[in-house]
């Protein structure tokens, strides 16, 4: 059944992490070379995909004991936490401006990009934790896909505005101690 709260979490926790992420640079960078809804249209089928494989693979994570896939997900959530503290920032990604602009081969150029990109990305391995955290796989990944479509909008569409307004550092601390949040929780639910 689907839960409108957990999806609510998902989208928070998968919003923040992603938003100081290369995608919206990406985006930013596609957005303004290219017809914004081409760009878009390409991206959200990658991360799709991306959410799709994740759910998935949390899913198989739900097999393991309960403490163990508490303590396991706790101990992802605090890594994950620590790599958004350490992550440098990633802003000499170079995007192929491809000489044919048509639908296909713009959004064929966003696919790649995210399909490369974010394959193995923290969201990614975060929405697989999240997934076997909940036991919801619909509700995560409907949160997921919505949290990964909206930075991806906002990068198209208006990421210098808003990175002009909200210090990413801000955001990036603000990500990583939700994480950081989920991973105590988790550990300590497998300890009691």
């Amino acid at each position: 059944m689907f839960s409108i709260t957990v999806a609510a979490v998902v989208f928070g926790v998968v919003f923040l992490a992603e938003l100081p992420d290369k995608t919206a640079l990406a985006g930013l960078v596609l957005g303004t070379r290219f017809k914004a809804s081409y760009v878009f249209a390409g991206v959200a089928a990658a991360f799709l995909v991306h959410v799709a494989l994740a759910v998935a693979a949390g899913s198989v994570l739900t097999l393991l004991p309960e403490r163990l896939l508490a303590t396991v997900t706790g101990l992802l959530f605090l890594g994950g936490a620590t790599l958004l503290l350490l992550k440098r920032d990633e802003h000499d990604e170079e995007v192929r401006e491809p000489a044919d602009q048509s639908f296909w081969k713009v959004a064929g150029s966003g696919f790649t990009l995210i399909m490369v990109a974010e394959f193995g990305d923290l969201t990614q391995i975060m929405t697989a934790n999240l997934a076997a955290r909940y036991e919801d796989p619909l509700s995560v990944g409907v949160g997921a896909v919505l949290a990964l479509w909206s930075v991806a909008a906002l990068g198209i569409l208006g990421g210098r505005a808003l990175m002009r307004r909200v210090p990413l550092r801000l955001i990036t601390r603000v990500a990583a101690a939700v994480m950081a949040t989920l991973g105590v929780w988790s550990l300590y639910e497998a300890v009691a």
